[in-house]
């Protein structure tokens, strides 16, 4: 928690990305739009500084890409298009001029969807993505082409503090399984995506509705990608029931694991989660023993039912 000016921390390292770094970034973000940081809650530390203010219904989320600007440009944009489209998404204040950088980091303000955390159903999940993939692309956003393989490479390169036999096993693995997606012959519609649809960015708004949160990743890619997570959490690592996912697929109206390219697709996109696990692994214990983990299921196949969710 920030207790107020007198309880906040010094600044400390500006090159870390930690609580303490964050809280001056937070402080100044707040009060640059007429906002209170007083009390605000840490929720989450990744990717993203995530807080909740205690003044105001308002998460503030602190990048921790410096190059973000305009990722999270086009997250805000989105989410004022799909507002205007009357999609049930997370929504952004009206009256705060966003992003802005603060001592080099971007930060953004988003309506809070409830005071806690609580997930949609699978169904629930399954309803929105059909209803997102039937809007047409919104042009003025410029949304991107997804390519997975620059994602994933990036992602590679940007590993530090990794053992260099894994890095090299990540690396190697990539090359194998980069060029199997591209023999893929995807079957659903290109178009809209969300970019990284599964349960843990749909939650039950205050009101009782199901909203699509973190959207920063919207583009434009095959649709198999956004229902790959949510078979993949079912099949791989046990994470969803079989009545679950047989729900999502009712909802949806398409069963990915039916599909050929299902293993490629899955196999890709466990890459780029063991690699974001990788990235958090010097942070603490939990992700270290984590990632080793996921490093020893890569290379003997077995264990995948034993991953942590984050």
């Amino acid at each position: 928690m920030i207790s107020g000016s007198d309880g906040v921390p010094e600044d400390g390292d500006e090159t870390a990305f930690t609580a303490e770094a964050t809280t001056p970034i937070l402080r100044d973000a707040c009060h640059a739009a007429g906002l209170d940081p007083t009390g605000a809650e840490l929720l989450r530390l990744g990717s993203n500084a995530v807080y909740r203010l205690s003044s105001d219904p308002i998460i503030v989320r602190i990048a921790q890409d410096r190059t973000a600007l305009p990722e999270m440009e086009r997250a805000v944009g989105v989410a004022r298009w799909l507002e205007a489209s009357d999609f049930p998404a997370n929504r952004v204040p009206r009256d705060v001029t966003q992003p802005t950088t603060v001592r080099g980091r971007i930060v953004t303000f988003w309506e809070s969807v409830q005071e806690q955390v609580e997930y949609a159903t699978l169904g629930e999940v399954a309803d929105l993505l059909r209803r997102l993939h039937w809007l047409e692309e919104p042009e003025h956003l410029g949304l991107p082409y997804f390519d997975p393989h620059a994602k994933l490479a990036a992602s590679l390169t940007a590993l530090d503090g990794i053992a260099d036999r894994d890095r090299e096993f990540l690396e190697e693995r990539a090359t194998e399984v980069g060029k199997a997606y591209d023999r893929l012959d995807f079957v659903l519609p290109f178009g809209l995506i969300h970019g990284d649809a599964n349960i843990g960015n749909v939650l039950r708004h205050r009101d009782g509705h199901a909203v699509l949160i973190d959207l920063d990743g919207f583009a434009l890619a095959p649709r198999e990608w956004d229902l790959i997570l949510t078979a993949m959490y079912y099949d791989r690592y046990g994470w969803h029931s079989q009545e679950e996912y047989r729900t999502f697929v009712h909802h949806y109206g398409f069963d990915l694991m039916n599909w050929p390219g299902y293993e490629t697709l899955a196999d890709f996109r466990e890459l780029m989660m063991v690699a974001w696990v990788g990235h958090q692994a010097a942070t603490s214990e939990r992700f270290a023993a984590e990632f080793e983990k996921r490093m020893r299921s890569l290379r003997t196949g077995e264990g995948r039912d034993t991953w942590g969710a984050f």
